[in-house]
This record gives structure tokens, C-alpha cells and sequence, in this order.
């Protein structure tokens, strides 16, 4: 037979079910593939290892691996009673401090609300305290002062009306007790050189759309950040009394204070942790006009205070949880 017409088409017949033979073959494998995987989950799900079993924390033994909360209002009843509702259910909270300066003392019947409610949200058998630091005088400073007692060193200081989930406040303080002796929180901003003045040595105050255009910040304001608790000794003792001075005054500033003190001390820029703000309350100072201009005299009047060292340190670095993002 050879060469005859008839031996290249059975070649030919003879390669395509070589052919359709690899394909199936290559099809059953992804099969048996996807079906591994989900008989995998399948599995995981008979044994109890669901999502919410691997993101819930564990209850805490030790003051050290807790901290507490040192919130900031002024006559907002009801955002107060959201906020603790809300914080009294978080695993990780020892404490929660109310810094009062209004001048009458807190209402009865407010006082006793938040107590049943923390009562209420008590979990395995630990009542998150509250006590409310009564200040006399109306200032700034007061949320800042030294408390006596305090059975933690961590320090999670907030105001009334912001609020995070508690998943997100637990992922927080471990990336405080990573760097404690820094702040650590969630609304970065930025002291940026003034070159419109023509002066060297000036600096103006960069907000949150100047951090999201470049990357780059120096501060994480106290409405929502961890710092040592060593601090609130340093600010109401030893830091200068005419920066308290001057706070008290023009009722501002008191957060980048705050912000220059533990860089004066710590040699280190702050951490900006990525977590969802869910604010409950209206606009505060922040929505003012002229509101960048009066931090930027701050920033100006603090450095030299500070006898013209700027201790604000820019940083880019920011931390975000693994576990809630799908892709790297």
C-alpha cells in the first residue's frame, strides 16, 4: 500500500481522536479539580469553620491586652447613648471614659441609662466600666487630662458621634500594641511647607483630599486614634502650659498638639489604619470656613513653641486588614 491515496487521510482521523482524547481527558481533570474544591468548603462548613468563627475575637484575660476608650462630647445626649450602646459590645474595651465639661453635672437619668446598657452588653461575665471625668472648667484640654486609675495602657480616644465597627477598632489595636509608643487611627492629615508666604520655615495645614492625592501624612487626628496612656500624663504636666493656653483660647487644635507631643517623644510618624467612619452626628468645627487657616496658624504658632522644630514626621505607610480584601 504504499503510497497509496488512502494512508494520509487515516493519519489525519487517527491525530484528531488523539486529540479529542486529550481534551476530554484535560476536562475531566478540571472537574475532578472544581470538584475538590468545593467539596473542600463543603467540609469546612460541616466542621463549624464559618466566617464568622475565624473573625470573631476571643475574650480577653489580661488589662494589658484591652484598653479603653476616652470619648469626647458636649450636650448630644443621644449620639452618646448611640456610642456606648455601641462600644460597651466590644470584647477589647476595659473602660469607657466620658469626658464631661458642661457646666452642670451629667443628668441622672442619663447616668443611669448608660449604666443599664453596659450592664446589658456585658459579655462572658465582664461589664465594660464607665465613668464619667467631671472637669469644671470648659476646655479642649480636658480631654486630654491625666486619669487616675487607669487599669490600661492602651487608649482609644473618640468622639461622640463617630462610630467603628468593632472588628475594625480590635484590628486597630493590634497594630497599636505593634507600635505603641506612636499614634495609631483612622483620619490621617498632613503639615505641608508653605511656599506661598515666601518664608522659610512656614507650613500650612494639608487635609484629608491632600492625603488622598499624595499618599502622605504626619498626623491621624484624636477623633479616632490609639495612643499610650503615658501621654495624657505628658500633655496635662509637662508640655508647655502656653500651647494648653492657647487651645483653651481659640477652642482648636487640641488633636495636632496632641499629634506633636508623641512625635516630640516617640521619634516616630504616626500609623493610619484603613476602616470604615461611620459619623452619626452633624458636622462639627471641621465644616467651618476658615477652618484650614486657623489649623495652619496652629501648626505655625506650636513649631515655635517648640523653638522652631517642626516634630511632625510624614509617612506613607498605611494598614489595612488582609482578611477583608479579596485581592493583594
Amino acid at each position: 500500500m504504499r503510497g497509496s491515496p488512502f494512508r494520509r487521510p487515516v493519519m489525519i482521523q487517527r491525530l484528531r481522536q488523539i486529540a479529542v482524547t486529550i481534551k476530554i481527558k484535560l476536562l475531566l481533570c478540571c472537574c475532578i479539580g472544581l470538584a475538590v474544591v468545593f467539596f473542600a468548603a463543603r467540609a469546612s462548613d460541616i466542621m463549624g469553620w464559618t466566617c464568622d468563627d475565624c473573625t470573631t475575637p476571643l475574650p480577653y484575660s489580661s488589662p494589658r491586652k484591652r484598653y479603653a476608650i476616652l470619648m469626647n462630647t458636649w450636650k448630644r445626649y443621644d449620639l452618646l447613648k448611640k456610642s456606648v450602646s455601641h462600644y460597651t459590645k466590644c470584647l477589647g474595651v476595659e473602660s469607657i471614659h466620658i469626658v464631661w465639661s458642661e457646666p452642670a453635672p451629667p443628668p441622672v437619668s442619663l447616668v443611669t441609662f448608660l449604666q443599664r446598657t453596659a450592664k446589658a452588653n456585658s459579655r462572658h461575665g465582664r461589664e465594660a466600666e464607665l465613668r464619667f471625668e467631671i472637669n469644671e472648667e470648659d476646655s479642649l484640654n480636658n480631654r486630654f487630662k491625666e486619669i487616675k486609675g487607669l487599669k490600661t495602657e492602651a487608649i482609644f480616644s473618640v468622639d461622640d458621634d463617630v462610630i467603628f465597627a468593632c472588628s475594625t477598632l480590635e484590628f486597630a489595636f493590634t497594630v497599636w500594641q505593634s507600635a505603641p509608643q506612636t499614634m495609631v487611627g483612622f483620619v490621617p492629615r498632613m503639615h505641608w511647607i508653605d511656599r506661598s508666604k515666601g518664608e522659610m520655615g512656614r507650613f500650612r495645614y494639608g487635609g484629608w483630599w491632600s492625603v488622598w492625592w499624595t499618599g502622605t501624612y504626619s498626623m491621624v487626628l484624636s477623633k479616632a486614634a490609639f495612643f499610650h496612656s503615658k501621654y495624657l500624663d505628658i500633655y496635662t504636666n509637662h508640655m508647655p502650659s502656653s500651647i494648653r493656653d492657647y487651645i483653651t483660647k481659640n477652642r482648636n487644635c487640641e488633636d495636632i498638639a496632641m499629634s506633636f507631643l508623641v512625635a516630640n517623644v516617640s521619634g516616630a510618624p504616626p500609623v493610619w489604619v484603613q476602616g470604615k467612619i461611620y459619623e452619626i452626628g452633624s458636622s462639627g468645627i471641621s465644616s467651618l470656613g476658615g477652618h484650614s487657616e486657623r489649623r495652619s496658624q496652629c501648626l505655625n504658632w506650636f513649631v515655635e513653641e517648640y523653638g522652631g522644630i517642626m516634630p511632625l514626621l510624614p509617612s506613607t505607610l498605611k494598614a489595612v486588614d488582609s482578611r477583608h480584601i479579596w485581592s493583594w
